[in-house]
């Protein structure tokens, strides 16, 4: 349930950066809902790899790379899902991965704090 959340939250996170940034194009909520899950599966089982492999870097840049690792899946995403949901250029898919992951970190800490 938890996972099922977290993917319609990046959804609604997806139009509303696609509202607000002209090179950044999603369809539809139902376009933004599949990239979403599509990017959960890259991230569970891409991502892992890719994090392993850059491990140095990441390191060496006290976690900053990490930014280009969820750049780099917002990209294969953009590769599957074709001209439905694009984002135009590296560095608008390393701006939206930052803010998706600014987002994702209040919004866990308000829905999923363990401490109440």
């Amino acid at each position: 349930m938890r996972w099922l959340i977290g993917v319609i939250i990046n959804a609604v996170l997806f139009v509303a950066m696609s509202g607000f940034f002209s090179s950044f194009h999603v369809d539809g909520f139902m376009t933004a809902v599949i990239a979403s899950f599509i990017l959960a599966i890259l991230n569970m089982l891409i991502r892992p790899i890719l994090f392993i492999l850059t491990l140095p870097i990441n390191i060496l840049t006290l976690g900053l790379f990490t930014f280009v690792v969820n750049a780099l899946m917002l990209e294969l995403t953009t590769y599957f899902m074709g001209s439905s949901f694009s984002i135009d250029g590296f560095g608008m898919a390393m701006l939206i991965a930052a803010i998706m992951a600014f987002a994702n970190m209040i919004i866990n800490s308000v829905l999923w704090d363990d401490k109440k």
